[in-house]
């Protein structure tokens, strides 16, 4: 198994993304920590885990309240000994007055939102981890971005540059912390419509073009190679592989998954 005997956090692991990450991590042998904002949907996540043989605990986390999500990752290291690899997955930012609206019409604060939530997010997410990882040596910090971080694209609002900003300090912290053995990757896909805030943000954008829903993904997946957007098994499945000593080559960059919406 890739990640036997590894410990990992999930952040947001009551979502599509998160659950689907937190499953993938200890099909494949790691004692997952699961947490959310909502406790019972991260107990049902850790129950199914549990359920097929997994071992996972579920804990109540807001990731933006840094109190809580130090609390938590000094728990982890309390009763595991060490913290391995953690996924931040949350969605944090309401998408409604915020995506589908061009940005003349943005007042300040919608624009400033994602860019504010995400990284407060991630910034304590990864400082409570890496400051563990660097002591002992090795550990790995994941994240996940859609298309218009690298895209110019229209009407999304502060969310391109909120994903750019994610993406550039993964690569901060991977200049900082590679030499102590920490690793830091993110998984760059498209919008993945089986999710349930995809399905809204597609709504959103489709309106402002005066389309159908339908027609819009189909706008955008026809932009891909594949004629078809990143699933959520693609990212979880991603996310092992690098998580595992398999992808130890691999730092300071993005592991590209948007079948070829973006090219490198």
């Amino acid at each position: 198994m890739l990640l036997e005997n590894k410990t990992a956090i999930i952040y947001g692991a009551g979502g599509a993304i998160g659950g689907a990450v937190a499953r993938s991590f200890a099909r494949e042998g790691a004692k997952v920590f699961l947490s959310g904002r909502t406790l019972s949907k991260v107990q049902r996540a850790a129950a199914e885990i549990v359920a097929v043989g997994g071992t996972a605990e579920a804990f109540q986390v807001d990731a933006l309240d840094e109190e809580a999500v130090e609390s938590h990752v000094a728990a982890v290291v309390k009763a595991s000994g060490r913290v391995d690899v953690t996924f931040n997955g949350i969605t944090a930012v309401p998408q409604l007055g915020t995506q589908g609206i061009p940005i003349a019409k943005l007042s300040v604060d919608a624009f400033i939102a994602p860019i504010t939530l995400y990284m407060r997010s991630h910034f304590l997410t990864a400082r409570a981890a890496a400051r563990r990882m660097a002591e002992q040596g090795s550990g790995v910090l994941l994240m996940n971005t859609p298309e218009p971080a690298r895209l110019g694209l229209a009407h999304v609002g502060g969310m391109g540059p909120a994903w750019a900003a994610m993406e550039a300090f993964n690569r901060n912290l991977s200049a900082e912390f590679g030499t102590r053995g920490v690793r830091a990757i993110c998984i760059r896909s498209t919008g993945m419509p089986e999710t349930e805030t995809i399905d809204v943000v597609f709504g959103l954008h489709a309106d402002a073009m005066g389309i159908t829903r339908e027609q819009f993904q189909g706008f955008v997946e026809g932009m891909t190679h594949r004629r078809r957007s990143t699933t959520v098994s693609e990212v979880a499945e991603m996310a092992a592989f690098l998580a595992s000593d398999r992808g130890s080559g691999m730092t300071g960059t993005v592991a590209n998954l948007t079948g070829g919406l973006i090219v490198d």
